[in-house]
Parts: C-alpha cells; sequence; structure tokens
C-alpha cells in the first residue's frame, strides 16, 4: 500500500479529533451528551469519564472505626442479632434489627424476634419499652414482632414510604421471610412500631430461599417499588430485583449484573438509592468465603468455640465475611469493586466469624464528632457475631460522598468526561487535597476544544479540602452561560481526590456566599 499524501493525512487527523477519536468511542459520543442537569454525580464509576491520563485513577475509600453503638446483651437479644436497616425518620433516627441466640453448638432453634431501637443523634442509642410482645414472662422489652404469619421471624426490612399516592396507615412499609407457607411478606404501619401483616396474611413472593435480609423501597427513579432478594445460581448465593405497582403483585424476577467482576457468593445485599443522588443505587453486600480448614483458618480468634461451632456443620467454624461496595445506574447493572470495602480488621474474637462485618441498611448523615468538621455519613457493622453470649454493633464514618474519588500522586493525572449538558448558574465540587497538591478544571466543547475563558490556564489551582467547594476562573467566572449545551470537564489532579461534582442555580450561590469553606450547604 502506497503511503497517503500529507494533505489527506492532516484531513483524517482532524476529522478524528472532531469525531471524538482521541477520546475514545464512548457511550455518550453515540448516544448523545449525558444529561446530568443539577444531579450530584459521584465518582464510584466510570459513567462520566471517557479518557484517564498520568497516574490518575479510581479508588476506593474506606470507613473508620468509631465506637460501639449497641450491644445485644437483653435476655431477648444475644450473640446472632443482624440484619439492621437505619434511616432518619423526621428528627429521630430509626434502627430495626433481628433479635436472635445461637447456642454455642449452632442450635438455631430458639426465638427470633424484630426489635427497634432509636437515636436522637445517630451515636448514642436506646431501645424502648414498648410491652407489645412476652419474652420468658415478661413485656418489658423493645420487640416489635415476635412471629411472621405463625412462623417465627427471619429478617425485617423498614422503609418509609415516599410514593405520593401511599395510602394513609401504610406510611411505613416492611417485608420479611416467613415460613407458613413459605415466602415473603409485606407489612404495613402508620407509626413503625405496630406492623399489620398485608395480602390476606399470605406471602407476596414465593419460589426463592429469601433466607437473608431482603430490601425493599419506593424507588423514584421509576415511580415503583423495587425489591432485592437472595436467591441461589448454581449453588453459588446470588441477589436478584423486582417490581412492583401496588406492593403487592411483582414482575417476574431478574439476576444482577456485574460486568467484569469476578464471581463471588454475595450474602445481604442493602441496596438503595444514595439520599444525596438518587439516581446512583448504593449497596453493600456481605461477601461469604469459605477457604475450609487451612493453617490460616485454625490460626483465627476463638479457635475452640470455632471447632465447637464446626460440629454442626463445618463452615459454622471456616466460614468468614467481608463487605463489598457496588453502585448502578439503573438498579440492575453493577459496578462492583473487587477490594473490600469493609474488612474484618485486626484479629480479635468480635471480628472474624461468619456474619461479622455485615453493614446494616443503609447509610445515615450525623454530625462529626471531631472539632468543627462537616457532617458526614454514618455506617454500622455487626461484630462478635455466633460468638459468646452476646454481639454488637459498630459504628463507621465516611466523608460526605466519600465511597470513591479519582484520585492522582504529586506527580500528577488527569481524566476528561464524556460530553454532558447540565442546568446552573455555578459548579461545586467535592474534594480533598494536600498542602501541596492542587485541582485545575477546563471546559470543553463536545468535541475536547477548550472553550475561550475557561481553559487550565484560566483556572486558578484549588487546594483544600471542601464537601462542595465553588469552581470558578479567571475574574469569577462561572458557568451559566454554558448551561443545556453539551461540554465536556478536563480535571488535572496533584496529590488530589476528587470524589463528586454538581452544578447548582442561583439560590445556592447566595447561600454559599456567606459561609466559610467548611460550612458549605450538603443537601
Amino acid at each position: 500500500m502506497k503511503y497517503l499524501p500529507k494533505k489527506l493525512c492532516l484531513i483524517l487527523v482532524v476529522n478524528c479529533l472532531i469525531t471524538g477519536f482521541f477520546f475514545g468511542q464512548d457511550t455518550a459520543t453515540e448516544k448523545g451528551p449525558i444529561d446530568i442537569g443539577q444531579n450530584r454525580e459521584l465518582f464510584v464509576d466510570k459513567h462520566l469519564i471517557a479518557s484517564m491520563k498520568g497516574n490518575a485513577e479510581l479508588r476506593l475509600h474506606h470507613p473508620v472505626r468509631r465506637e460501639i453503638a449497641m450491644v445485644y446483651d437483653q435476655p431477648w437479644e444475644g450473640n446472632a442479632c443482624g440484619y439492621h436497616t437505619v434511616f432518619r425518620d423526621g428528627d429521630i433516627y430509626r434502627m430495626y434489627y433481628k433479635s436472635w441466640h445461637i447456642s454455642p453448638s449452632g442450635n438455631v432453634d430458639n426465638y427470633v424476634y424484630i426489635a427497634y431501637a432509636e437515636s436522637l443523634d445517630g451515636v448514642h442509642w436506646v431501645k424502648p419499652n414498648f410491652g407489645l410482645f412476652e419474652h420468658n414472662g415478661s413485656r418489658e422489652n423493645n420487640i416489635v414482632l415476635a412471629e411472621i404469619n405463625g412462623s417465627r421471624c427471619h429478617d425485617f426490612s423498614v422503609f418509609k414510604d415516599t410514593n405520593p399516592q401511599v395510602a394513609p396507615g401504610e406510611e411505613y412499609k416492611a417485608v420479611g421471610l416467613g415460613r407458613k407457607p413459605d415466602g415473603l411478606y409485606a407489612f404495613k404501619s402508620s407509626d413503625g412500631v405496630h406492623w399489620t401483616i398485608l395480602n390476606q396474611s399470605r406471602p407476596v413472593m414465593t419460589g426463592h430461599p429469601f433466607d437473608t435480609q431482603n430490601t425493599i423501597f419506593w424507588d423514584p427513579n421509576i415511580r415503583k417499588y423495587r425489591v432485592y432478594i437472595r436467591d441461589f445460581k448454581k449453588g453459588l448465593r446470588g441477589i436478584m430485583t423486582a417490581i412492583s405497582d401496588d406492593f403487592i403483585h411483582w414482575s417476574d424476577r431478574e439476576w444482577l449484573q456485574y460486568p467484569d467482576a469476578p464471581i463471588e457468593q454475595l450474602y445481604v445485599n442493602q441496596i438503595k438509592p444514595y439520599y444525596r443522588a438518587n439516581h446512583i443505587y448504593i449497596g453493600f453486600p456481605a461477601r461469604y468465603v469459605d477457604r475450609g480448614w487451612t493453617d490460616a483458618t485454625r490460626a483465627l480468634p476463638s479457635p475452640e468455640l470455632r471447632r465447637q461451632r464446626a460440629e454442626t456443620s463445618s463452615r459454622y467454624g471456616s466460614a468468614v465475611t467481608d463487605s463489598l461496595l457496588m453502585t448502578s445506574r439503573d438498579g440492575l447493572t453493577f459496578h462492583r469493586w473487587e477490594e473490600a470495602f469493609l474488612r474484618p480488621g485486626l484479629r480479635t474474637r468480635h471480628n472474624w466469624a461468619y456474619g461479622d462485618n455485615y453493614l446494616a441498611w443503609h447509610v445515615v448523615e450525623t454530625d462529626s464528632v471531631e472539632d468543627d468538621s462537616p457532617r458526614e455519613l454514618s455506617l454500622y457493622a455487626t461484630e462478635s457475631y455466633f460468638t459468646g453470649n452476646s454481639s454488637r454493633l459498630r459504628r463507621y464514618t465516611l466523608r460526605i460522598d466519600g465511597f470513591a474519588s479519582v484520585y492522582a500522586p504529586l506527580g500528577g493525572g488527569e481524566f476528561t468526561t464524556k460530553p454532558l449538558i447540565f442546568e446552573g448558574d455555578r459548579m461545586t465540587i467535592n474534594f480533598a487535597t494536600s498542602a501541596g497538591g492542587g485541582i485545575q478544571v477546563e471546559v470543553q466543547d463536545r468535541h475536547g476544544i477548550p472553550i475561550e475563558g475557561y481553559t487550565l490556564a484560566d483556572c486558578p489551582e484549588i487546594f483544600g479540602d471542601a464537601i462542595e467547594y465553588p469552581v470558578r476562573w479567571q475574574g469569577g467566572r462561572e458557568v451559566s452561560e454554558l448551561s443545556a449545551q453539551p461540554v465536556r470537564l478536563r480535571f488535572v489532579l496533584r496529590d488530589a481526590d476528587l470524589y463528586a461534582i454538581r452544578f447548582r442555580g442561583n439560590r445556592d450561590a447566595a447561600e454559599h456566599a456567606v459561609l466559610r469553606p467548611n460550612q458549605f450547604p450538603i443537601n
């Protein structure tokens, strides 16, 4: 083949640049720009990213270990309390959990209740004495459900129903596994404490094991109810989903998809739309791992108790669990991080048993206990499961939106987004740098050509640490003139993490004007 004329080569190169060749054939180019409006966008996946250069990478972050939030040492509780649901409801935080004790031999033929706790700050919890159900001759307890249709309880996931058409008296809803007959049962409540079974005491879903914490909520993205349930596929624990218009009749179940992720045994799912970005589903599945009785297994804490449990079932002594992070844009296909989001931690008797490190469903926002720091996310995880006479729940914290970030070391890195369309007058970022690091932002047209006034040279390097920081270019320039037109964003980072971005309107700009950087509103 003869060489092409230089003039023709130049035309081909320019054409490739214009069509986005050097940015890759991403789906946004093929399907049109991604319309993000004023949505907050978290960098928990590559949904917005077209290309990365230098040492830039997506980085997973991990919750910070805090205090013990609850100890389950009451007569109706025990060493197997779990399947927690936590959410904020007005001025209080509500918590529901399975109240259960397992004997050292692994005998499970005993009580399982659903109990309740509440808090004013998400840190200090109390167990109200409701007097609703009897345990060992006493009603002095916080039990809110003693059985499910004549069988003992198993799991019970509660949510505040935000369906605009919710019927009076059904403001709170829940599902849980019952055994007479086997299936998932639906419940309603007007106050979150007194519960009534729905569907004439028949299960609303059958045909699956359901032997986990099955989660359910009103999904604002599709304006339907959505449920995530347990099933097995080729002998492996997995997760399925279904949707419903009325909470009673459900669609066919579909398996969740995890492109490019390894096959793992997933126990609980803990999936819910993230409250600051409802279009992003965030889940914390527990990863179940059983390597059998290796030397490392025998070296784990409490070996005698571990061997005692194994007499009933070998896996009761050899299996261990941690929690992963996964995110989705449609509730069905998930980006699942391979490394653990929450590791078991130091080898103590509280954190290396089958059933430990299950995260509660879901995160809540709380005040920070450190100086005048901004509010943060609180997460709660099980400890001391299946050991001793009681179990515990530990609180962890995470930066607001801080599940993952685009990170680059001091040597530098950068990334460019796919074409996107936003609404608003200003751009804000959730970021952190070192004293010597920084971030610059360039706005380009959809073909990757820098826009005059918004080039990298026009953006003074941003450094610091803030949840919602306004980005400005030379002369205080903001982005109102670019609203509603396709653009790309180029971020150049040095020893910096970028967690999230958002475009905001004039009213929000007025709020920012009177606040110090670490006081930016985080709604």
